[in-house]
C-alpha cells in the first residue's frame, strides 16, 4: 500500500505531497493543471523509464519519493537530472530501476486507456484468463509449466548429443584404445628409475667388471694385511693395556675389509651378462619412451593420463547410452505436453465463458447493457504458456459482431470496458490500483455508476483515480485537487466546504455558486449512502 508520495520540481509541481487513503482517493483539477504528474511520479517509483523533460524550472533535478507499507515501511526515491542518468534508491541505498520494477510491480498496478494495447496481445489475455482459473485450472497451469521445463531440458540435452553422436563414438574408441594401451604396459610408479639404472649397468658392464676385478684383488691383499696388523697390535696390547683400543680398532678394520671383500666377490658373480634380460630392459624402456611421447613427460604423467582415459571411457559410454534413449523420452514428453495443453486450454475456455459473463454484467451496470465480450481461441505450437492463442473481442451490442477493441470501441466504451475487466478479473489482487482517467467519454447516470463501481473496487484494497467526473470524485474517501496558477501547479487536499466547491466547479464550472454547491452537496450526500 502507498502511504506517502512527494515530488519536487516535477514539471509545474514545485513541491507536492500526497497521503492517499487506504480505500478510494481521487485527484481532480482543470484540464492541463498537471493531474497526471503525480501518476508520472508514481511510475518513476515503479522503475519506469525517466525522461529529463519532467524536470521543472526550479532546479536541475526532479525528485519523486514514496513510502510503501507491507510488514514494514519501504522508502523509495528516484532522482531525475536535467542531464545524465536517473538514480533510484531503496531505503537510502542506490539500486537499479529494474529492481524497483521487480519489487513493486506486484504491489501496484496502473490502469489507463493505453491498456487497450495490452488487450491486443495474446499473452496478456492469456494471463488475464489464468488469473481467474479455479483450483483445478491452476493445477493444470503448474503441471504444464513443469512438463514444459522438463521438455526444454530434454531438447537441450538432445541438441548437445544429437549432432555429435558420431564424434562421441570416435572419442570413445580413442579413449578406450589409450586406456588399454597404458594398462597393458603395466608400469608402476618408480619403475622407470629401476629400468634406467639397469640399462646403464648393462651398457657399461665390461668396464664395471674390470674395475670390480681390480677391486677384488686389492681387497684380497688388504684382508691379509689387516689380519697381520691385528696380530701385531694384540701382542702390543698384551704388553701395554692402554693400547687395547687401538688393537680393537684394527680388528674392526679387518672385519670390515673382509665383509667388503665378500660383497665385491658376490657382486662380480652377479655381473654376468643375461642377453634375454638385457633385451627385456631395452624393450621396456622403448615402450616407456613411446608412451611418454603420447601421454606425458614422466611415468607419473603417463599413469595419470591412463586413469583419466579410463574415466573418460565410462563417461562417453554413459553419454552414448543416453543418446540412444533420449529420442524416445523427447517424443514421450511432447505427447504428455500436448495432453496437458489440451487440458489447460479446456480450463481456459471454461474460465473465458465465466469471465465474459462477469465483464458483461459490469458493463451493463455502467450503461452498456447488451455489450458483448468474447475470448476467441486458436491453436499454435506449444510454448511456455500452453498451445493457445487468444484474442479479446468486444461489441457494444450483442447484435453486432465482436471485433478487436482498437477498431470497435469508442473512448467512453473503452474506459468502461477497462473498468469492467478490472472489476471482473480482480486486477491480479494488487494492493494498490491506480486508474488514469479511465472515465473519459463518460457522463450522466453512467458516470454515477462508474463512481459506484470504483468505490466497490476500493473495498478491501487501495485505489487512486485521476478523474474529471464529479460523479466519480464524490465517491472518494479522500480528495486532492491540483490547481494551476500561471506557471506553477499546487496540490491541495480538499475537505468539507472546499470539497463541495471543487465538486461544484467540476459540475458547472461555478465553484462559488450557491445552486452549484447545493447540487455538489447533494451528490456527496448521495454517494455516502
Amino acid at each position: 500500500m502507498l502511504v506517502h508520495l512527494a515530488v519536487r520540481n516535477l514539471g509545474l509541481l514545485d513541491q507536492a505531497e500526497l497521503v492517499p487513503a487506504e480505500g478510494f482517493t481521487v485527484i481532480t483539477g482543470e484540464t492541463g493543471a498537471g493531474k497526471t504528474l503525480l501518476l508520472g511520479a508514481l511510475r518513476l517509483l515503479l522503475g519506469e523509464n525517466a525522461d529529463s523533460s519532467v524536470v521543472g524550472p526550479n532546479g536541475d533535478i526532479a525528485t519523486a519519493e514514496g513510502v510503501f507499507l507491507e510488514a514494514e515501511e519501504l522508502p523509495i526515491s528516484r532522482i531525475v537530472p536535467r542531464e545524465g542518468r536517473s538514480r533510484a534508491y531503496r531505503d537510502g541505498v542506490i539500486v537499479s530501476a529494474a529492481s524497483l520494477r521487480d519489487e513493486l510491480g506486484s504491489k501496484v498496478q496502473i490502469v489507463g486507456q493505453h491498456d487497450q494495447l495490452d488487450l491486443k496481445k495474446s499473452q496478456y489475455v492469456i494471463g488475464l484468463l489464468d488469473r481467474n482459473l479455479d483450483e483445478a485450472g491452476l493445477r493444470n497451469v503448474v503441471d504444464y509449466q513443469e512438463r514444459w521445463a522438463r521438455l526444454v531440458l530434454l531438447l537441450e540435452e538432445q541438441s548437445k548429443l544429437g549432432g555429435s553422436r558420431i564424434e562421441l563414438a570416435r572419442e570413445l574408441d580413442l579413449a578406450r584404445y589409450q586406456d588399454q594401451e597404458i594398462s597393458r604396459a603395466g608400469f608402476e610408479e618408480g619403475e622407470d628409475l629401476g629400468l634406467e639404472q639397469a640399462a646403464m649397468r648393462l651398457r657399461n658392464l665390461e668396464e664395471i667388471q674390470e674395475h670390480m676385478g681390480n677391486s677384488d684383488r686389492l681387497l684380497a691383499g688388504l684382508v691379509d694385511d689387516t689380519g697381520e696388523l691385528v696380530s701385531f697390535l694384540r701382542k702390543v696390547a698384551a704388553l701395554d693395556p692402554s693400547l687395547q683400543a687401538t688393537a680393537d680398532a684394527a680388528e674392526s678394520l679387518s672385519i670390515a675389509t673382509s665383509e667388503l671383500g665378500r660383497e665385491v666377490a658376490n657382486r662380480i658373480s652377479d655381473l654376468e651378462l643375461d642377453p634375454e634380460s638385457s633385451t627385456d630392459i631395452e624393450q621396456r624402456l622403448n615402450l616407456l619412451g613411446d608412451l611418454k611421447m603420447k601421454y606425458g613427460k614422466t611415468l607419473e604423467e603417463v599413469i595419470a593420463y591412463g586413469a583419466g582415459a579410463g574415466q573418460r571411457v565410462a563417461e562417453l559410454a554413459s553419454l552414448l547410452d543416453r543418446a540412444s534413449s533420449i529420442d524416445s523420452e523427447v517424443e514421450e514428453a511432447h505427447s504428455d505436453l500436448a495432453s496437458l495443453a489440451a487440458r489447460l486450454s479446456a480450463s481456459r475456455k471454461e474460465t473465458a465463458g465465466q469471465l465474459s459473463s462477469r465483464i458483461e454484467a459490469h458493463l451493463s451496470d455502467v450503461g452498456l447493457g447488451g455489450a458483448a465480450v468474447r475470448f476467441e481461441f486458436s491453436g499454435r505450437e506449444p510454448g511456455s504458456s500452453g498451445a493457445d492463442r487468444v484474442e479479446f473481442l468486444f461489441a457494444s451490442h450483442d447484435q453486432l459482431r465482436p471485433g478487436p477493441i482498437a477498431k470497435v470501441a469508442s473512448g467512453g466504451e473503452l474506459s468502461r470496458l477497462i473498468l469492467a475487466i478490472s472489476l471482473a478479473s480482480g486486477t491480479e489482487a494488487k494492493q494498490t490500483l491506480v486508474f488514469d482517467e479511465v472515465d473519459a467519454g463518460v457522463g450522466g447516470a453512467t458516470a454515477l455508476a462508474v463512481g459506484q463501481k470504483l468505490s466497490d473496487l476500493a473495498d478491501g484494497q487501495q485505489l487512486l483515480c485521476v478523474t474529471h467526473l464529479p460523479q466519480v470524485a464524490a465517491f472518494a474517501d479522500k480528495h486532492y485537487v491540483i490547481r494551476r496558477d500561471g506557471g506553477e501547479a499546487v496540490l491541495e487536499l480538499v475537505e468539507d466546504r472546499a470539497r463541495v466547491e471543487e465538486i461544484s466547479r467540476m459540475m458547472a464550472g461555478l465553484p462559488e455558486s450557491d445552486r452549484g454547491q447545493d447540487a455538489a452537496a447533494e451528490l456527496l450526500e448521495m454517494s455516502r449512502k
